[in-house]
């Protein structure tokens, strides 16, 4: 198989884990990374060791667009056959109402809604000519807000909208779809008492893996007839409603 997966934010947490699973399934894969290139390099280095030439990192910082028009350029330039967008990559930050500060705000919009959009947009035609697919993580939130992170759910669920529409303008050629995380993994700015909220709100009654990510990509990519769905995985907690982050 040469067919290729870009995945961005894939150095670490979810993004890594999928990045693992597509390799797995006999997909390259290109690393997408902003800061964290010791972790990129690492996995790259891992995936080159189990199928040599089968993994390359590239660097972007997605909210600005020089970094993302030249990430796009250097994809188009090696004119390699992606056939999977996987836009994992996200910036998760408080913004509480009345401290609105508009450089964080465009961050978050500009990562988490204007770059999977553009990505897509501008990949569409390999994509195309290899009967490929877009997966955009979203987040339960996008539905339902988190308090004091507004802005973080508001591109969330701008990204949801943004994930059927391109279910829509891309048919019948390219598939779209979402998936929607709920606990997977804690934050990294979380406390114990937060956590123990949360759990006691999932039917589950424990906190996902990004495994559970990964596979439900992995049965995404190989699913013709499944386009414009959005997939919650999070215990069951979006079954019973939620006020905790």
């Amino acid at each position: 198989m040469n067919k290729w997966a870009l995945i961005t934010g894939a150095a670490k947490r979810i993004g890594h884990s999928i990045a693992k699973q597509l390799h797995t399934d006999g997909f390259n894969i290109i690393v997408h990374y902003n800061k964290s290139c010791n972790a990129a390099m690492a996995l790259q280095s891992e995936l080159n060791d189990i199928r040599p030439n089968s993994a390359q990192i590239m660097q972007a910082e997605l909210n600005n667009q020089f970094e993302l028009e030249h990430l796009i350029a250097s994809l188009k330039c090696q004119s390699l056959p992606i056939s999977i967008l996987i836009n994992n990559a996200a910036e998760f930050y408080p913004t509480p109402l009345g401290n609105t500060d508009y450089k964080k705000a465009q961050k978050l919009l500009a990562t988490n809604l204007l770059a999977p959009y553009l990505l897509a947009e501008q990949l569409a035609p390999s994509l195309k000519e290899h009967s490929g697919c877009i997966i955009n993580l979203i987040d339960i939130h996008a539905k339902r807000p988190l308090k004091d992170h507004g802005l973080y759910s508001i591109s969330k669920a701008a990204l949801e909208m943004a994930t059927l529409s391109l279910a829509q303008e891309l048919a019948p050629d390219i598939r779209v779809n979402g998936i929607a995380p709920g606990a997977i993994l804690w934050p990294e700015q979380s406390d114990d008492n937060s956590q123990q909220h949360v759990l006691a709100e999932i039917p589950l009654a424990k906190l996902g893996q990004a495994e559970d990510i990964a596979k439900l990509v992995s049965h995404l990519v190989s699913a013709p007839y499944i386009t414009g769905q959005i997939i919650a995985v999070d215990g069951g907690r979006s079954a019973v409603g939620f006020t905790g982050a």
